[in-house]
Order: structure tokens, then C-alpha cells, then sequence
């Protein structure tokens, strides 16, 4: 029912944002002397700010169509790889650019599509050969496609990196944003015990939640004050017929949304806010910054009820990867495994989302790495999408992360 609700809601403000979108073009339409009066910008611009909040969204572009190589540009197509029923391993192929360190990126699986992650490869994709995990809405994938968990997840960064290590007969390096640290560690454990040839050289982790039990945030929070049961009983759907995936439970991706807009609620409508504003005084570029952003942050997927349960309980509630007790198809996952692989931790001093020493806790539970294959950093004033995304990310962050890679290559 609950997933029903939301559809039903979705349709009608889809068509209400249709009808603002149309109102706010007519008053701002040259010829129509409405909009000269004094309301009328005042009214166009809260039609559009409002026709821009109730659009319904898909899945957007990544939209990559040139890089820099050197001092020249060069032409940038994206393939895929190799395809999955849950997602799809995509490769930014730089057309007459030089090959450089073979790089994935393990995008979240968060409720967010991998396109999040632009602002990430555009900054990484000069000096490497970027490839991404690009994560399949559950809703979309059918039930003859079977389930995907924690350990499906691990299974598939596992084929992905031996995939990339075939087909540069490198070793690639590896990182992962936010939630994916824990199943990239994992994988990487994994790999290393196996003594499995394209094991990460680099394994780097941002704003990932290795050990929540350090410096425990909103989030953290309300997974260790509700019982496992609280989760099945409440956020769980069932995706409705008119998608392929009918039938599939699912933790819904506009759950995940309405509860990172609750967080921060007062700094969401004060961005409406100042949008509006702009649009009022005709600052079309100042509207676009903020239109841009919500366009990607409000497009959102769903993930499979058992892999969002199997990490609330494995990451949130029982920690079992800095416990040493995490088990990935019956075999535990020891960190100490990790011997060769250099690790970089990176941290957000304002992350509402991974508090500061829940990433930093990777090095401490990875015995054997050498203290001279491990780096910390801790990014003053930055939140935590600042970590992989704008200014801060690229030109603070960013450097640490590829002087860390040449550095261990």
C-alpha cells in the first residue's frame, strides 16, 4: 500500500508540475503584458520553483563527452563492459587518449543512481581509466533475476576488478564513496586471502562507514534504536505492477530521499529560497546551480529489501567488519588478509552522514598493511557530499587521492 500511496501521489503532482511549468511560461512569455506587472514575476517564479520541485524524475546522464589528455582534449564515449541483472561495470573510453591507471570507482548503493558520482570521475578521469559501478533500480530489475544482498554485492566488485585486471593485465585500484567502503574492504580481504592476481593495488575509502560506532550520527542512531523487525515492518514495499520489477520487496528510493531531506530540512528550503529569489530578479545561471543540483539529488532508485537489511544488520547494528566477524558465504572476511594493498581513508569534518574516525577505523583493523602504505585525511569544512563532489572535492581532495595512487602504483 504504502508504495501504491506514493504513485498515486507522484502522478498527481506530475501533473501539477506540468500545469505550473505552463502557468510560469505563459507570465514569462514577452508578449504577455501580465507578466510587466508587479505580481507577475513573483508569481512565475513560484510556479517554477514548485513545477521543478513535483517533476518526477529518471535516471539522469552521466554526460562525459570530453576530457583533458595532456594539454589537448580528447573525445569521451561511454561502454559498457559488462552487464549484470543488478547493475552494469561502464567505462569511460578517452577516443586518441593515452591509457593511464585502470580505476574503479564503487558508486553508492544508496538510493541514488552513480551518476551522483560525476563530479568524481570528471576530476579523476584525466590521469586514469575510469570505470564505475553503475547500479540497476531494484524496482526495474524482474523477480526471475533472483535477489541481490550484501554478499551478491560483494561477488560483483570481486568480478568487476578481475574483469578490469584481464583486460589491462594491471593490477587496478579501487574506490569507493560512502556506503560501499564496507563491501569494497570486504572484497578487497577476500581477494587478498585468495591470493587472487588482480587484487586492488589502492584501496581508497571517503566518507565510508567502516566502524559506526565511532562518533555515531543521526543515522547511525536510528538504526541501533529500532529493532531489526522495525525495519522489515516499515520501510519495506513492495514494488507495484507497473513496473518489470512487480512483486519485489524493496527499501524505496524516495523513502531514502524524504529522510535525507527531513535531516536537513531547514538548509533544503532555504536553497528554494534563494532559487526563487533569483528567478524573481531574471538570474537564470544563480536559479541553474540550484536546479542542477536537486535534479540529481532527487532522482532516486530503489534497492532490494535483502541487501538493505543484511547492511543495516551487518554494518549499523552488530559492526561486524571492525569485530572481525563479517562472513561472506560462509567464509569469514579478515581484514588481516590485507597485506599488500596500500589504504587511504578520507574524512569530512562536517559529515552528518559517516562521522569523523568511522572510515579511519579501516587502518586500524588492517594489521598487516604497512604503516607506509597507509594515509589518513581529514578535509576541514566539508560536508559530506563535499567529500566527492565540487570545489573542495576537487581541488583539495582530489589531489591527496591521485598523489596516493601514483604513489602505491
Amino acid at each position: 500500500m504504502l508504495y501504491d500511496a506514493y504513485e498515486m501521489q507522484r502522478s498527481l503532482l506530475a501533473g501539477a508540475s506540468k500545469l505550473a511549468g505552463l502557468g510560469a511560461g505563459w507570465l514569462n512569455n514577452p508578449t504577455n503584458p501580465w507578466g510587466y506587472s508587479s505580481m507577475g514575476p513573483l508569481v512565475a517564479a513560484s510556479l517554477e520553483v514548485f513545477a521543478h520541485a513535483s517533476a518526477p524524475r529518471g535516471k539522469p546522464e552521466f554526460g562525459i563527452f570530453e576530457t583533458k589528455a595532456g594539454r589537448r582534449s580528447v573525445a569521451v564515449d561511454e561502454d559498457i563492459v559488462l552487464r549484470k541483472p543488478f547493475g552494469q561495470l561502464k567505462y569511460f573510453r578517452k577516443v586518441d587518449g593515452e591509457s593511464g591507471r585502470p580505476l574503479l570507482i564503487v558508486a553508492p548503493m544508496s538510493g541514488h543512481y552513480a551518476t551522483l558520482l560525476r563530479g568524481t570521475v570528471e576530476r579523476l578521469l584525466p590521469d586514469h581509466d575510469i570505470y564505475i559501478t553503475d547500479w540497476r533500480d531494484a524496482k526495474c530489475v524482474p523477480l526471475k533475476d533472483g535477489s541481490f544482498d550484501l554478499d551478491d554485492y560483494i561477488d560483483y566488485l570481486i568480478d568487476f576488478l578481475e574483469l578490469i585486471g584481464e583486460r589491462t593485465g594491471e593490477r587496478p585500484h579501487l574506490l569507493a564513496v560512502c556506503q560501499p567502503a564496507v563491501p569494497a574492504f570486504a572484497a578487497t580481504a577476500l581477494m587478498a586471502a585468495a591470493k587472487n592476481r588482480w587484487r586492488p593495488k589502492t584501496l581508497s575509502m571517503m566518507g565510508g562507514p567502516i566502524d559506526t560506532r565511532q562518533a555515531p550520527t543521526a543515522i547511525n542512531t536510528l538504526a541501533t534504536q529500532r529493532p531489526h523487525a522495525w525495519f522489515q515492518q516499515n520501510v519495506i514495499a513492495t514494488v507495484p505492477m507497473i513496473y518489470p520489477g512487480a512483486g519485489r520487496k524493496v527499501y524505496p528510493g524516495f523513502l531514502q530521499l524524504a529522510g535525507f531531506m527531513t535531516m536537513n530540512l531547514g538548509s533544503h528550503l532555504i536553497s528554494h529560497w534563494e532559487m526563487f529569489k533569483h528567478l524573481v530578479v531574471g538570474d537564470e545561471e544563480g536559479a541553474d546551480a540550484t536546479r542542477k543540483f536537486y535534479d540529481e539529488y532527487r532522482s532516486v532508485c530503489d534497492m532490494t529489501a535483502e541487501f538493505y537489511l543484511q547492511t543495516v544488520d551487518s554494518v549499523f547494528q552488530r559492526h561486524l567488519l571492525p569485530k572481525g566477524e563479517l562472513m561472506h558465504r560462509g567464509a569469514r572476511v579478515d581484514p588481516a588478509a590485507i597485506h599488500d594493498t596500500a589504504l587511504l581513508a578520507i574524512e569530512g569534518e562536517r559529515d552528518d552522514i559517516s562521522g569523523l574516525g568511522q572510515t579511519k577505523a579501516a587502518l586500524d583493523i588492517a594489521t598487516k598493511v604497512p604503516a607506509s602504505k597507509k594515509k589518513y585525511f581529514m578535509a576541514s569544512d566539508v560536508g559530506h557530499y563535499g567529500i566527492f563532489n565540487g570545489r573542495k572535492w576537487r581541488e583539495r581532495i582530489a589531489p591527496v587521492v591521485e598523489k596516493f595512487i601514483a604513489a602505491n602504483d
